[in-house]
């Protein structure tokens, strides 16, 4: 048994840094680049954030107030002890270790059952076609 299309349309998406970084990018240049044409195919799909994210996101900002109520339109995913077992769990039976912070987003993921969005398909290759390339 096969998951439709439908269900697939109206999976979760967790975005990742890069996805935020380029569409700022993006739109201080008011060009449209890769994460603005990305966006319309999310448009049916609830649309989440880690707090890893926002954490790596907040690290570069330079209005930490003006970025941390932009991200809160977002179903904002926290971390909590099952994703630490999990996320100890994945690292440890990996090969390749991946980064602490791609591990804590493939974890979140996997809990809301969420593809991810971003542009580094190394660091997620694991997940397959739940990974979203958007550029």
């Amino acid at each position: 048994m096969g998951i439709s299309a439908e269900a697939v349309v109206t999976r979760p998406v967790l975005l990742d840094t890069s996805f935020f970084v380029d569409l700022e990018r993006e739109t201080a240049r008011r060009e449209v680049g890769p994460a603005r044409r990305f966006l319309p195919t999310l448009a049916r799909r609830p649309v989440a954030v880690s707090v890893v994210t926002i954490a790596e996101l907040l690290e570069g900002a330079a209005n930490e107030d003006k970025t941390f109520a932009s991200l809160q339109r977002f179903s904002i995913q926290g971390l909590h002890a099952t994703h630490a077992r999990k996320c100890a769990r994945l690292q440890r039976g990996s090969a390749r270790r991946m980064g602490e912070n791609d591990a804590w987003l493939v974890v979140t993921a996997e809990a809301i059952d969420a593809d991810i969005v971003g542009a580094d398909r190394a660091a997620f290759e694991r997940l397959g076609e739940r990974y979203l390339r958007f550029r």
